[in-house]
């Protein structure tokens, strides 16, 4: 009997690569009109895998999937994955979590460079109000020997620290996980977190969202802040706490923010933080290049053919279901 893979959302125009990929293992593929979690629970009854994006797969979902081998996300982070009770069931959960540290890393950059040469900010004035319009008095730094702190010095991170540094940035970095000689490695010093606050002209966040690093940027990180600090977030929007970011932003607490992430994954047009004049946004577009979604695709189909053909997974967030899985994989 072929092997049936529920796809709970995609932002992609097709889906004929992971279907070609899946087809290898002779896989066919249900597609849920919508993510929520009646329709998703529904589907999922008679799967044997499940590929998602950025819809929620509860605990609910994932109880009533009882074929569900592997749930495969589509992308770097599992939040939207309630992981504890795939483990508990036996059922492995893969990601893909270097597809896109290239586009990321440039999105970062990108935003810094808009914000720091005012690049929206003067194009829109020339267009609606002439040339010359605004004048040269707003803040505009020399890049050369300004601090950039980078919280979280993964893959993304050191991806990060690379390109600024060919902008002569000084790099900073704060992360638990990594050693001063590592972090050297790729050019960054590693310092604590209140030091970064305190010194850094830039702030991005890389840090996975996790129950002890939400909104891990809030009132008391914000108020050691530079006053002319911009802070970016091509992360997840819930490492920052939104409100006191929009309090910090109107009061001059700091200077900007970039953000390609809220809390709210669908927010209104009228949402506070995207109207304010001093916030880049982006609509959770950092991920994206034609290439990266091509691999994107491919390897998180990969994942599930690799379970489906008894392999161990490339990238298993949880290896204590290797104890219990219900995949029949060999040499787990």
């Amino acid at each position: 009997m072929a092997k049936k893979v529920l796809i709970t959302d995609y932002v992609w125009p097709s889906l004929e690569p992971e279907k070609k990929v899946l087809a290898t293992a002779d896989a066919e593929v249900v597609v849920a009109p919508d993510g929520s979690e009646d329709t998703l629970a529904k589907l999922a009854k008679d799967v044997d895998a499940i590929l998602t994006c950025f819809a929620k797969v509860t605990e609910n979902v994932i109880r009533v999937a009882e074929k569900c081998q592997v749930i495969s996300r589509y992308g770097v982070g599992v939040d939207n994955i309630d992981v504890d009770t795939a483990t508990e069931l036996g059922i492995i959960v893969t990601y893909v979590p270097d597809y896109c540290i290239p586009e990321v890393s440039d999105h970062v950059i990108g935003m810094l460079l808009d914000w720091n040469r005012r690049l929206t900010f003067f194009d829109r004035a020339t267009k609606i109000k002439g040339w010359g319009s605004e004048g040269l008095s707003m803040r505009i730094m020399r890049l050369d020997g300004k601090k950039l702190g980078v919280v979280g010095f993964g893959r993304i991170g050191r991806g990060v620290a690379k390109k600024a540094l060919s902008f002569g940035l000084d790099v900073l970095t704060s992360d638990p996980f990594v050693t001063s000689e590592s972090a050297a490695a790729d050019g960054a010093r590693l310092v604590d977190m209140d030091q970064l606050l305190q010194e850094s002209d830039f702030i991005t966040i890389h840090s996975p969202l996790i129950p002890q690093t939400k909104n891990m940027i809030s009132k008391d990180e914000l108020e050691i802040m530079k006053p002319d600090a911009f802070l970016i977030n091509c992360a997840r929007g819930g490492l920052i706490d939104e409100n006191a970011l929009y309090d910090a932003l109107i009061s001059g607490e700091i200077a900007g923010a970039g953000l390609d992430v809220i809390v709210d994954i669908d927010p209104p047009l009228d949402h506070r933080l995207i109207q304010l004049e001093n916030v880049i946004v982006t609509p959770h577009t950092a991920f994206f290049s034609q290439e990266a979604v091509l691999e994107l695709e491919e390897r998180a189909a990969g994942e599930v053919v690799n379970v489906f053909q008894g392999q161990m997974p490339d990238n298993l967030i949880n290896p204590l279901v290797l104890n219990q899985v219900r995949a029949n994989l060999r040499n787990p």
